[in-house]
Order: C-alpha cells, then sequence, then structure tokens
C-alpha cells in the first residue's frame, strides 16, 4: 500500500492486488495514519489502484455525494483478448447472479437488473491490447463482463473467459478525479504493465 496523498478528511492510496478493499486496507490505512478510515468506494480483491478513503463523518457523506452525482471520475486500464474498437461508448443491462458471484449482460430489464455506462478508448493493439476505460457507473464486474461479453475478455480473467496463464485480472485502477478543497484533484498511478514507452 503506498499513500499518495492525505489531509485530514481523506486519504488517497495505492490499493495492492490480492487486498481487500473494505476491511484489511481500512485496517492498514488506521495502523498507517491513525484515526477513523471509511470505504467510499471498492476495488474487486483481485484488482489493484488508486482508492479514496474519508477521514471523517462529514467527509465520507461529501465524497458518497461525489459518486452519486458523478464527479468522482474513475479511469481504469486494462489488458483485453484481441482488438476491440478503436474507442467505444458502451450501455449495457447487467444481472448479478449472487450465488455464482458472476455478472451477465442480459438484453431487457427485469428485477435486479441494472443499467451500466463505459467509454474506452484503445492504446495499442495486438493479440492483446491496452485499454484506458472511465467508469460511467460502477457495477460489480462491471469493466470485465461488458469486455467479455463482446469477445474480448480481460487477460487473466478466467471467471469471463480468459484462457491463459496470468493469476489475476489485468485490470488497474489507474486515474481518480475529485472536487476536493475548492478545486479538481487528480491521483494517478500505472502498473509497470500499462507503462508505455
Amino acid at each position: 500500500m503506498e499513500i499518495l496523498y492525505q489531509d485530514s478528511t481523506i486519504v488517497v492510496c495505492v490499493k495492492s492486488v490480492g487486498m481487500d478493499s473494505e476491511h484489511e486496507l481500512p485496517a492498514a490505512l488506521q495502523a498507517a495514519i491513525g484515526g477513523e478510515i471509511y470505504p467510499i468506494h471498492r476495488l474487486d480483491l483481485n484488482v489493484g489502484g488508486v482508492m479514496v478513503y474519508a477521514r471523517t463523518k462529514p467527509a465520507a457523506a461529501a465524497l458518497s455525494r461525489c459518486v452519486q452525482e458523478g464527479s468522482m471520475i474513475k479511469e481504469y486500464v486494462a489488458l483485453v483478448h484481441g482488438v476491440p474498437p478503436e474507442q467505444g461508448d458502451w450501455q449495457d443491462l447487467l444481472w448479478k447472479d449472487s450465488a455464482k458471484n458472476k455478472v451477465f449482460a442480459v438484453k431487457r430489464e427485469r428485477k435486479g437488473v441494472k443499467k451500466a455506462r463505459l467509454e474506452f478508448r484503445r492504446l495499442t493493439e495486438g493479440e492483446t491490447s491496452l485499454v484506458h476505460i472511465r467508469l460511467h457507473t460502477g457495477r460489480s464486474h462491471q469493466i470485465r463482463v461488458q469486455f467479455s461479453s463482446r469477445g474480448y475478455p480481460l487477460v487473466g480473467d478466467h471467471k469471463y473467459g480468459a484462457r491463459d496463464e496470468q493469476k489475476a485480472p489485468m485490470l488497474y485502477s489507474c486515474r481518480l478525479t475529485l472536487p476536493h478543497r475548492g478545486k479538481t484533484q487528480i491521483w494517478e498511478h500505472y502498473p509497470q504493465w500499462a507503462k508505455q514507452e
């Protein structure tokens, strides 16, 4: 865990792959900087990257409002199999099977189905392609399902169709933008596999 920014109200850090974002990481932050830590958003266990936590209840409420209003912008990099379009704005209906902890793209709205939207641009192409993604909705496994359902499973994402040796999905929360202390703040961190020469 690396701390990118901290003040009296929030802390921005880099979550390691394999670390739980709702319990383990807040506990590690508490040990490092003290005080209360309030989770605002989450990342899957096998996904790493930039996260923000509140340090006070009012800050937690303000950050939650940012998430609801869409003023917290979450961007990701992913390595996918195949060559997706150069750019896209994908909107889907997703349904989660909680018993299997698996999400499916479905054709029509019904109980439990949620709208999902992301925009992306392709950065490299080949047998695997690097894509940069902006999430508009934060659905469970959203990026993984939206790419997999179109035939571009994430490298290492065996739950959603990848057939490779990679141990975890090649997905990373690389950039977080939010209004804080009167201005727009941006924090970035990229994994080694997404750094382009």
